[in-house]
């Protein structure tokens, strides 16, 4: 167990320090297609699907998709100083938990992302920001706010499986 953690562990410090190194316009990139990728996991997921649970103790389907907004706001509001048009509402907690609902704020957390993203300078990158108590650059926030929503979009392949659905293909490039 050991080995494997500080696998992980490298692997994450490798991963965000390469993305951090990205340019802007590679990163905006990166989020187009992160944004594609989670539009066909929730087009995947029937309607019915929408409020499925792999276990009592976890999140709905749309929760975690809506967890994944809310983090996206988060993140990407801290890193650009751009304000959410959510403020400090959860989507989680607001947003109707319908496959319409769900895919329309995930979607427009992408949207928000990207033109955030978009609106960084590179020596804005490298400007510092605390985030839960931690001092990182914004570019490394970025890579942050990328591993949380990957994370996330992996978790729902086990819902989808559970759901009798082929979760989509990678979407690497």
């Amino acid at each position: 167990m050991k080995k494997l953690f500080l696998m992980f562990t490298m692997l994450t410090v490798a991963s965000t320090s390469v993305f951090a190194q990205m340019t802007k316009d590679q990163v905006v990139g990166e989020w187009i297609r992160a944004k594609a990728y989670t539009k066909a996991y929730l087009d995947a997921m029937p309607a019915d699907g929408y409020a499925f649970k792999a276990t009592p103790e976890v999140r709905t389907f749309a929760a975690q998709m809506l967890h994944l907004a809310d983090a996206n706001y988060f993140f990407l509001s801290t890193a650009s100083g751009t304000p959410s048009s959510f403020g400090q509402k959860s989507i989680e907690k607001t947003v109707a938990q319908t496959k319409e609902e769900t895919t329309k704020a995930v979607m427009d957390s992408y949207d928000y992302a990207i033109n955030a993203i978009k609106g960084m300078t590179a020596e804005q990158m490298q400007d510092m920001v605390t985030a839960e108590g931690q001092k990182v650059t914004k570019g490394q926030l970025l890579a942050k706010a990328f591993e949380h929503q990957t994370h996330h979009r992996g978790q729902t392949t086990v819902y989808l499986r559970l759901k009798g659905v082929t979760p989509p293909g990678e979407m690497l490039f």
